[in-house]
């Protein structure tokens, strides 16, 4: 397959799949919440409203009726409020009521507007509208289209209708100081034909978005892969004479031999066997090369700079996910990883690797990442031996049970630093609500404490750069062996360093382009491959 073709299908494949888990997703909850309903209500919490004024109103700009459609052959949904005084023996009263009626009924009327309520720890925020007193009360009014009064626990149901509808709660004899237990309970008939809908349609574009993702990325990955047949291991078989591109005031021509080639530098097609791996190594090689003439300031905008990357990357890692639990079948069944999409989930990992190195996990380099899977001649690669055989039975553990130590200290490099998420949910409240915190992980910390230093020096501390990428290292690893690449286990090393403990550095795939274009960073040319 051309790569064109097999862009276009990743792109149609991704645009119909996430839309799709979407509407699998929101099948899953509406169908949920068309089984909880219980009495047939889905309620809220029972809660304390107390305000000093003569009534509590509902918010005005969130007035109930105004998107229902009328002359409908269904009623869409019913609501139930309850609602009791505080105050023993005291009658309370409920009505609902066109906005503009209750606006002519409250005009000049002391009263108070409810404007929002937040669950865990319950808060009510209101708008106070001063006035007096109301001339009668509530229950003499006829404008209300349902209203309940009396003492104890007084409870009103009303169909949805067409309209500006307003909730008014009141004392029965119009007297100052509101105070209530209410809840609130809705039912709808809607609930689970929509989840049916929802369900179908997820599953439909699911069905043909799936597909296309698995044959677009099957088709980059033959491209992202290293080249098939070549010399013995580790011997370049040179097709033609090294060029080396020419740098500010500087003129082209062949590289000397023995010399380091600068940022940039390119080769005419050649053709390299894999790197063999050492007896001490594991399978997935992460280099990174640091540059001695960083910019001081330029780490301050990378986050912005690489923007672009970070939106391709979100789709390429959905598609990463979805090819990887395809794998994982294909590995249960057979024993063997899909070739191509290993090379594809590999050039995810290398174009993430790039971006995370120049902008936010070492910002080790100034030079932009390249916009490909593929290996290139930039300071940054990673790299992954195919496995002929994969165990079928790991498959099944390795990602989530075995891997748990590695995932704990992972968190504790790469989570943030005394917060956590947290979602809350339950029967007592509509819907949940999430607590998301904030703040560095330790290795944001560590790279943040580096590039202040380069700020302020002009230098890169590089123990603490061989620290950083041996997190990252760590980080990346444990990536390979959780998305179901090797079985070999990731060993509980902090290898540190720019290259790969014992490995010499690895020769770049065959006739590649150069890394990006532009001029190369300050400091003056230097080598491009891991740091010895």
């Amino acid at each position: 397959m051309k790569k064109p073709a097999a862009i276009i299908m990743l792109i149609l494949g991704i645009l119909l799949a996430l839309p799709g888990l979407a509407a699998l997703a929101g099948g899953a909850v509406a169908s949920a919440v068309g089984s909880i309903q219980g009495d047939g209500f889905l309620t809220s919490g029972t809660s304390r409203f107390s305000v000093n004024s003569f009534a509590l109103t509902s918010p005005r700009g969130d007035t109930m009726g105004q998107e229902v459609p009328g002359r409908l052959p269904f009623d869409i949904g019913t609501l139930r409020l309850r609602a009791e005084s505080e105050t023993a023996g005291k009658a309370v009263f409920i009505g609902i009521a066109p906005q503009a009626d209750v606006e002519k009924y409250l005009a000049g009327v002391h009263h108070s507007e409810l404007l929002n309520v937040s669950q865990r720890p319950f808060r009510a925020d209101y708008r106070d509208v001063p006035g007096t007193s109301p001339a009668t009360p509530p229950a003499d009014q006829g404008i209300w289209s349902a209203s309940v009064s009396g003492s104890g626990q007084q409870e009103l149901t009303w169909n949805l209708a067409p309209g500006a509808w307003e909730i008014v709660v009141m004392n029965a004899d119009a007297s100052s100081g509101v105070d209530v237990q209410l809840q609130a309970g809705f039912h709808s008939d809607l609930f689970r034909p929509a989840a049916t809908a929802l369900l179908v349609a997820g599953i439909i574009a699911l069905l043909i978005g799936i597909p296309l993702i698995i044959v677009g990325a099957a088709g980059l990955g033959r491209h992202a892969g290293p080249p098939r047949g070549g010399p013995p291991v580790g011997a370049p078989a040179t097709a033609g004479p090294a060029m080396a591109m020419a740098g500010p005031g500087q003129a082209a021509g062949p590289a000397v031999p023995g010399t380091p080639a600068p940022y940039g530098a390119f080769h005419e097609p050649q053709v390299f066997a894999p790197v063999p791996v050492p007896p001490t190594g594991y399978p997935a090689r992460l280099v990174g090369e640091l540059d001695p003439g960083l910019s001081r300031w330029l780490w301050l905008v990378k986050w912005f700079l690489a923007i672009p990357h970070f939106i391709l990357l979100f789709f390429l890692w959905f598609a990463f996910v979805i090819t990887t639990i395809v794998a994982g079948f294909a590995i249960l069944f057979t024993g063997h990883y899909p070739r191509a999409l290993f090379d594809f989930n590999v050039g995810v990992m290398r174009w993430n690797w790039r971006v995370a190195f120049y902008a936010y996990a070492a910002v080790g380099t100034d030079l932009y990442p390249p916009f490909t899977l593929r290996r290139t001649n930039y300071p940054a690669d990673f790299d992954v031996d195919y496995p002929e055989r994969l165990s079928r039975g790991l498959v099944l553990v390795k990602w989530w049970l075995l891997a748990i130590p590695h995932l704990l200290l992972v968190a504790a490099f790469a989570g943030t630093t005394g917060a956590v998420w947290r979602w809350e949910a339950g029967n007592d409240i509509i819907g949940g609500t999430y607590e998301r915190g904030s703040g560095l992980s330790l290795l944001g910390l560590l790279v943040l404490i580096a590039a202040v230093i380069l700020l302020f020096t002009g230098r890169y501390q590089r123990p603490l750069f061989d620290f950083i990428l041996g997190v990252d290292r760590w980080i990346y690893r444990v990536l390979v062996y959780t998305s179901l690449m090797r079985d070999e286990y990731p060993p509980f090393r902090l290898d540190q360093g720019a290259g790969e403990p014992g490995l010499a550095p690895a020769a770049p795939p065959a006739g590649l382009p150069p890394a990006a274009a532009g001029p190369p960073p300050a400091g003056g040319p230097q080598s491009v491959g891991p740091a010895q």
